[in-house]
């Protein structure tokens, strides 16, 4: 993720009336629910953890789930299923603006998930 983080830059977004949610990331089985764990430290996972700040600091709804501990939030997502079917865990991480899948297979960067919330109000 090369985008700065800047929160003036997100504006504050309405959430979606069908989930409660804006974004949901999809994680790949990790050690803790962050991966912000262990003696070294993951710089993209570091720079998700930063961008979910910011976007909840703007009031952005975000939840993140990891198929060990929300599998009914996996199954209950039928592009979310096909994807894990159909590239297994490569598929992950996935990540859901208002319900459509708008990367898979790597973190989205900041632009790129605010581009997708801007698209949602059009």
């Amino acid at each position: 993720m090369s985008d700065p983080l800047n929160i003036v830059d997100i504006s504050v977004m309405q959430t979606d009336s069908r989930t409660g949610v804006n974004v949901e990331f999809f994680d790949p089985p990790m050690c803790c629910p962050t991966g912000l764990c262990g003696p070294t430290l993951d710089q993209t996972l570091l720079d998700v953890n930063e961008m979910i700040l910011s976007l909840k600091s703007a009031g952005v709804r975000v939840e993140r789930y990891q198929m060990t501990g929300n599998p009914n939030a996996f199954l209950n997502n039928a592009a979310v299923m096909r994807l894990v079917r159909e590239r297994q865990m490569e598929a992950l991480p996935i990540t859901v603006v208002n319900g459509e899948v708008v990367k898979a297979g790597a973190y989205p960067t900041l632009a790129e998930v605010q581009s997708a919330l801007d698209g949602e109000q059009k």
